[in-house]
């Protein structure tokens, strides 16, 4: 189906076509649609499908006669080329073009990346021409990004050319899936707010200790200049002819890994129901989706569906069992159900191996928290989540409880940290390094009432991907803090967690291949 057929049925009057098969759409912000939040437990590194149950469910749905729109991220290169492959589904539930989607799409991560690097060009270009604001060439706390798993670029020297005034100083790459820039575009609310965000921007420290933004070196036109496309967000379809609006793509375990407010906001003027997904375990996608987006927007999801393979469950336990893995998804369920205050259905993505008595004993543990599980297969079957679909249909259209957060927004920044880590992970306590502490003795004041992104490890509850199922007597361990003064959050850096991830051994580049 063309993507004119969408945007008629959806009567959208404001586009702009990229192709036949995708499109850039007007944001729309009067909101109607009821919300639903896919998350997951703690995931193998292949992930446990909640993109394709997403999709899935989405089809489904609509099969059912309701109007649904996705809401989903974009993909990241380094994934797709890397371990975990794309991020646009799979088997019968897939957006597409997914090809289109996984590289290139509509070009906002190349417009990401380049408004990164030009403010990194603008603060290195001030420093050899006399460095007028008295910028601490050691202090420079924005950094230079690419869309690309580059571990060699995690930390480097740069300006080694023989020039005068060239100031060799370190530096290092975050990938652009983790860049403030792409957190800014995620939760800027038009192109005003978006260059607003991004005069805020931190860049660095003078050598007297004043804070140095990016509006100091007026960059933020220019910069907006370059987003300009971006911030619309792109309309797409699933296989079955959904609508699926795919716009930001921060990762979940080390940035907010949620798709952008605009997105969101503008599915929700769409669709009657929306489905989106917050990335890896719902301690971190899910959370930063409730304790940041839901606070500072006014979100609230009228239901949680919570994806895990029976795959995953076994990873959870030394002895490829389902109790490790069923105890990971009891701190999962308890945090819903007693923190945010929110219903949750589980759904169990189905595989070939899967047997009728591990089904069984999912179902039945769930039971005791008073929560369906329902086996769902989107892969294999383009209406794989019908009896799924029905469930969360039934619980959307109940009264939606009210929500609640983790932590208090206004608490000092070490009490916030300490009360996710408590509420959420179930940590006995957090411990400091001493740069943590420098540093949230340096932002407590300027980041009075941001909320906190935390990252680690998706694989654990803890920072510690070892740490399995549920863990006990464990501390979460702070090593560093980042202000994010654009994006109007800090980033609480846990465990041994990398900013630029690696490619493994063999990566999936190794598999690819192209005709004629």
């Amino acid at each position: 189906m063309s993507i004119l057929k969408i945007i008629k049925k959806l009567r959208i009057n404001s586009y702009e076509l990229y192709g036949n098969d995708k499109a850039k759409i007007q944001p729309l912000s009067d909101e109607h649609g009821k919300l639903i939040l896919i998350t997951s437990i703690n995931p193998t590194k292949y992930g446990e499908g909640k993109t394709t149950l997403s999709i899935g469910l989405a089809d489904s749905m609509s099969k059912l006669g309701k109007n649904v729109v996705l809401a989903l991220r974009e993909p990241s290169m380094g994934p797709v080329f890397g371990l975990k492959g794309g991020a646009t589904g799979g088997g019968q539930s897939e957006i597409v073009p997914s090809e289109d989607i996984n590289l290139h799409f509509t070009g906002d991560f190349h417009a990401i990346t380049s408004a990164n690097n030009l403010l990194c060009a603008l603060i290195d270009n001030h420093l050899y021409n006399g460095n007028e604001l008295n910028i601490d060439e050691n202090n420079i706390l924005f950094h230079r990004c690419i869309d690309m798993n580059d571990r060699a670029l995690r930390e480097i020297t740069i300006s080694q050319e023989k020039l005068k005034n060239n100031i060799v100083r370190k530096e290092n790459f975050v990938i652009t899936a983790a860049s403030e820039i792409m957190e800014i575009l995620c939760l800027a609310t038009n192109l005003k707010d978006l260059k607003n965000r991004i005069k805020n921007i931190l860049i660095a420290f003078s050598k007297t200790g004043k804070p140095i933004l990016a509006g100091d070196l007026k960059a933020e036109n220019s910069m907006t200049i370059l987003l300009r496309d971006a911030i619309k967000p792109n309309l797409v379809q699933t296989l079955q002819h959904t609508p699926a609006i795919v716009h930001g793509g921060p990762f979940a375990n080390i940035a907010h890994g949620c798709n952008s407010i605009i997105a969101t906001k503008t599915a929700l003027s769409l669709g009657d129901y929306v489905i989106t997904e917050a990335g890896f375990g719902a301690d971190l996608g899910a959370e930063k989706f409730i304790d940041l987006k839901c606070r500072e927007f006014k979100l609230n999801p009228a239901v949680v569906v919570i994806v895990l393979s029976v795959r995953a469950l076994k990873a959870h336990d030394s002895n490829d069992r389902l109790i490790g893995g069923l105890d990971n998804l009891s701190k999962h369920i308890e945090n819903f159900q007693n923190i945010f205050n929110k219903n949750v259905i589980v759904a169990i993505n189905k595989f070939e191996d899967d047997s009728d008595e591990d089904i069984e004993e999912i179902k039945n543990f769930c039971a005791k928290y008073k929560v369906k599980a329902i086996l769902s297969s989107p892969y294999i079957d383009k209406f794989g989540c019908i009896e799924l679909a029905k469930e969360v249909i039934l619980s959307a259209d109940k009264k939606c409880s009210r929500l609640r957060f983790a932590y208090d927004v206004n608490d000092p920044l070490t009490k916030k940290i300490k009360s996710l880590a408590k509420n959420i992970y179930g940590a006995t306590g957090v411990e400091f390094s001493p740069l943590a502490l420098e540093k949230i003795k340096l932002y407590d004041s300027l980041a009075k009432h941001y909320p906190i992104v935390v990252a680690k490890t998706q694989y654990s509850l803890s920072d510690d991907e070892n740490l399995k199922a549920r863990p006990k007597n464990f501390k979460l361990h702070v090593r560093d803090i980042e202000l994010k003064n654009g994006a109007r959050f800090v980033v609480v850096i846990a465990g041994k967690i990398a900013l630029m991830p690696g490619l493994s051994r063999h990566p999936n580049s190794e598999l690819m291949k192209i005709d004629n």
